[in-house]
């Protein structure tokens, strides 16, 4: 590897920076982490998930009950990878045809950026793709009774069940307050108690609402208790 100055640096020197910390092997099918950025190779990760909430190197909940959706391939590093360690991706790629083979299964078809003129072209993309619209989707009605809260102008939600109580948050900030930030001073609240805010909206039916149609949640200012009890309005 060259720098300014056809100044070399050695392979090791960045091992630490390219290398999974469950395996101990360079990553392959790069998978980060969103909540804290921290990459793992793909079946590393999946497999702790598939027992623990936490990243496994600074120990943050990823989310309470569905981490796997929160974690995101990372091209670019895997393409760094490949470029800094001589001959990994030909060596990966026999490995994974020879595991098909050995399985009797047809390899999946990936999808290869366009060339045209010598020059890499990104595959054309849905500019205003809708990512949630094949989730389960639930009904809320978000009401506050703090008479020094504004109101929402309209209460009533069509979201996915994959929402988190933070997305509500946010959501009630930008439209009272017009600041994202503001969600920290946002409490949400269910038959009178307080949602953490890694939990989804499944989780909650599921938990507290059970087999309710249209789910009603309180909003409030921290330390400011908004007491419901959970009629359909």
């Amino acid at each position: 590897m060259k720098m300014c100055g056809d100044k070399k640096i050695r392979l090791k020197r960045v091992n630490p920076c390219i290398t999974c910390k469950l395996c101990k092997g360079y990553l392959i099918d790069a998978t980060t982490i969103r909540e804290c950025l921290h990459t793992f190779c793909k079946s590393c990760i999946v497999k702790h998930l598939e027992d623990h909430n936490t990243c496994p190197n600074c120990n943050i909940v990823i989310h309470q009950s569905h981490p796997l959706n929160f974690i995101s391939h990372d091209r670019t590093m895997q393409d760094i990878v490949y470029k800094l360690v001589p001959n990994l991706q030909k060596y990966e790629q026999k490995r994974e045809e020879k595991f098909y083979k050995k399985k009797g299964l047809p390899k999946p078809k990936q999808t290869e950026p366009e060339q045209q003129n010598g020059e890499l072209r990104t595959p054309k993309v849905d500019s205003n793709p809708d990512c949630h619209r094949l989730d389960e989707q639930v009904m809320i009605c978000l009401e506050c009774s703090a008479s020094h809260m504004k109101r929402l102008p309209r209460k009533y939600l069509h979201v996915s069940s994959y929402a988190t109580v933070t997305h509500i948050k946010k959501f009630i900030a930008m439209k009272l307050y017009k600041n994202v930030q503001k969600h920290k001073d946002v409490d949400i609240l269910c038959n009178e108690e307080i949602l953490g805010k890694h939990h989804t909206l499944k989780f909650v039916c599921v938990t507290r609402w059970r087999a309710k149609v249209l789910w009603s949640l309180g909003y409030s200012i921290k330390n400011c208790v908004v007491p419901l009890d959970g009629s359909f309005f």
